[in-house]
């Protein structure tokens, strides 16, 4: 009578405090962690059969772990997760929010406490990833600028003339290397050369060619761009109709115009007949000339690419030249500095010696 008087109680209370506070019996399973205090650098690892609550960082018990039922509240909590278990309540909650495959660590440094899954370096891996870079203001860009041209204004006013030269010579050296740079993105891949018989001419043919490609008034000029896809193209359409070819380079280094008989050579698959003089290259097409498809090469530079080459090229030459005339002054002041530093020693060696 005794027994099922109390039954019938804790039923009634057990339902009472389930409306009451569904997160009661939380409060009886709760595994307190150990305090940042006590362990600066102590680092814990859950596994999947432990659960965090998510505002407190405290976790649960082994579900397996059953209560003391010694007491009431022990008895009410046992039978209350039965209730749970048996509707497939507790375990379809906890699988779906808070049991996980992956072991969580937690790990205290400088009072903090961090939570990661797997590995801890991954956290500070993606942080350092992830943080943006800081813009600077437009007024702290113009006073950064403001304090390089002071700087530049100092050295170039300096009162002693080496370091002028030297200031002259660092900026004449960052701009050769940065024109290096430059003109690096203009160099063309050469394909390897296609193979095909060359034709052999005879002395006679060679003279009959050399004295009608002279006659001939059509020509193709190669300026300051250099050799590039639409001078070939050129050369092409000349030979539509022509045997033979002019090439006129101006303007033309010494030597350069072998390097352009060379390149143009390889280029239209044409015969180097005479080298003039005045810079004129005469080309024949060949006996068996067959106009390709496509006639300008594909391994070439366009034209507007070829200016803007030739322009990084002749601020290259002038600014080597001007690197080798600072080079120069600096050697002859460091000379007759030490020339008229050994004179003053002398000339006190003397006083001395006189006295």
């Amino acid at each position: 009578m005794f027994s099922t008087a109390l039954v019938r109680g804790a039923r009634s209370c057990l339902s009472c405090a389930f409306k009451r506070d569904s997160t009661f019996w939380l409060c009886c399973l709760i595994k307190h962690v150990p305090t940042i205090s006590s362990s600066p650098t102590a680092t814990r690892s859950f596994t999947p059969h432990e659960c965090i609550h998510p505002r407190t960082y405290r976790t649960l018990k082994h579900l397996s772990r059953g209560p003391d039922v010694s007491s009431l509240s022990g008895f009410l909590l046992m039978h209350r997760s039965n209730i749970l278990r048996s509707h497939g309540i507790l375990g379809n909650w906890l699988s779906a929010r808070y049991i996980n495959n992956a072991s969580i660590e937690m790990k205290t440094n400088n009072n903090v406490v961090r939570f990661s899954l797997d590995k801890l370096d991954d956290i500070s891996s993606k942080m350092s990833q992830t943080k943006k870079k800081v813009k600077m203001s437009r007024k702290a860009k113009r006073n950064e600028l403001r304090f390089y041209r002071l700087k530049a204004k100092k050295k170039m006013n300096s009162p002693n003339p080496e370091v002028r030269i030297r200031y002259k010579l660092e900026k004449a050296k960052r701009k050769e290397t940065w024109l290096i740079e430059k003109l690096r993105k203009f160099d063309v891949p050469k394909l390897p050369a296609e193979t095909f018989d060359p034709e052999i001419l005879t002395e006679e043919e060679r003279h009959y060619l050399k004295r009608t490609g002279e006659k001939k008034k059509h020509y193709v000029p190669v300026g300051r761009r250099g050799v590039f896809g639409g001078v070939v193209l050129n050369m092409h359409l000349h030979w539509k109709n022509h045997e033979t070819v002019k090439v006129i380079c101006k303007p033309c280094r010494p030597g350069q115009v072998h390097e352009y008989a060379e390149e143009l050579a390889r280029l239209s698959k044409g015969i180097v007949i005479d080298i003039k003089p005045n810079n004129t290259i005469i080309f024949y097409r060949g006996k068996n000339y067959v106009q390709p498809k496509v006639m300008s090469p594909p391994n070439t530079i366009s034209k507007a690419k070829a200016l803007e080459k030739y322009r990084y090229e002749q601020s290259l030459e002038h600014t080597s030249q001007f690197i080798e005339k600072l080079e120069k002054e600096l050697e002859q002041y460091r000379q007759h500095r030490a020339k008229f530093e050994k004179g003053k020693k002398d000339t006190v060696k003397n006083a001395t010696f006189g006295i």
